[in-house]
């Protein structure tokens, strides 16, 4: 038995992230299961089989264990063994705080939590570095995170200091209560100024690295509308009814449109012509509105594009004002919803 102060003890217990999931459909191998509920890949959700972290109900099997409808899978992933999360005096800017939870503009490069590859230098890392309370629902790797942004999306993203507040506003996330909206430009025009993409998402099981349209996936299902075409891209608003990885990006891939320089899903190309520096995407986490979860009152925030995006959108519409607006997607209508319009 692993003493307390082992990495498999009590106190590393108290940082795993734990989920569980019922499973809808027979048939399908317990570490598939568990690497698509999980986002990890066959083998992570393999050895957490094997090193007995899998509970089907309340009983240990095999990574071959066949699910069958009705089971309760619960999965507990140890934090990665002696590895501490350091503390770092890393600038943020902070949309909104107060003694509940804050709202973090996140510029693009960032990544959001620590995992292997990026221990330093992450979101966490930074928000631990404050030396404010956070909460502890999701792990010490997770420090508060409601939600997440990729790496090279900027934008708006919410993080919780109590754990009360935590739980409220991942129900709230999880009911769809979260109001998120992105501005993407895409390559190409879409066949109409509106389009919902309404496509399960996994893993994609030829490259683990990447997310791909998965029959059997987690359900996923974007609202697209356009707000200008240009020459050759459309500048969009999207609106999230889920939050899976990546999803804006492969929704917009699969319709044969990827964010302009997306190099993981086709869009990479181009990346002169759209002004846009290395590794960065135009994708950004422009719009979010929630109910507080302690004072019941509207939180309505906005980012306006960063300076990068501005430079790009001002060379793509070939409206160089747009590189000195503050906000320039005020011009094109982007926080103007029409009756009964969600996207």
């Amino acid at each position: 038995m692993a003493s307390p102060d082992s990495p498999t003890g009590s106190a590393a217990q108290a940082l795993a992230r734990r989920f569980a999931f019922v499973v809808e459909q027979a048939g399908e191998r317990l570490d598939l299961l568990v690497a698509r509920h999980g986002d990890l890949s066959r083998t992570q959700a393999a050895t957490l089989i094997a090193t007995d972290h899998v509970v089907v109900n309340g009983r240990h099997e095999k990574a071959s264990y066949r699910g069958e409808v009705g089971d309760r899978v619960e999965v507990t992933v140890p934090p990665p063994p002696g590895r501490d999360i350091v503390p770092e005096q890393i600038p943020l800017d902070i949309v909104f705080e107060d003694d509940h939870l804050l709202v973090v503009d996140k510029p693009a490069g960032m990544v959001v939590h620590p995992a292997p590859g990026n221990w330093t230098g992450t979101l966490v890392n930074a928000l631990m570095g404050r030396g404010e309370p956070l909460a502890e629902g999701g792990g010490e790797d997770r420090a508060g995170l409601v939600h997440r942004l990729d790496k090279d999306t900027s934008g708006l993203l919410v993080v919780a200091k109590t754990d009360a507040s935590h739980r409220v506003l991942s129900s709230a996330l999880a009911a769809r209560r979260v109001t998120r909206r992105y501005v993407a430009v895409c390559w190409g025009h879409l066949h109409a100024d509106t389009l919902t993409v309404d496509q399960p998402l996994a893993r994609d099981p030829r490259d683990r690295t990447r997310m791909a349209i998965v029959q059997g996936g987690k359900a996923a299902r974007t609202d697209f509308v356009r707000l200008a075409r240009f020459d050759s891209v459309d500048l969009l608003r999207a609106h999230l009814h889920s939050g899976r990885t990546h999803q804006i990006r492969v929704h917009l891939a699969s319709v044969g449109h990827p964010v302009i320089g997306d190099d993981t899903y086709g869009g990479g190309g181009g990346r002169k012509l759209a002004a846009l520096p290395p590794r960065r995407h135009f994708l950004h986490a422009a719009w979010l509105r929630f109910v507080h979860p302690v004072s019941g009152e509207v939180v309505d925030l906005r980012s306006p594009l960063p300076p990068d995006l501005r430079q790009s959108l001002a060379v793509l519409s070939g409206m160089p004002e747009l590189a000195s607006t503050h906000d320039p997607l005020d011009v094109f209508g982007f926080y103007q919803l029409q009756d009964g319009q969600t996207g």
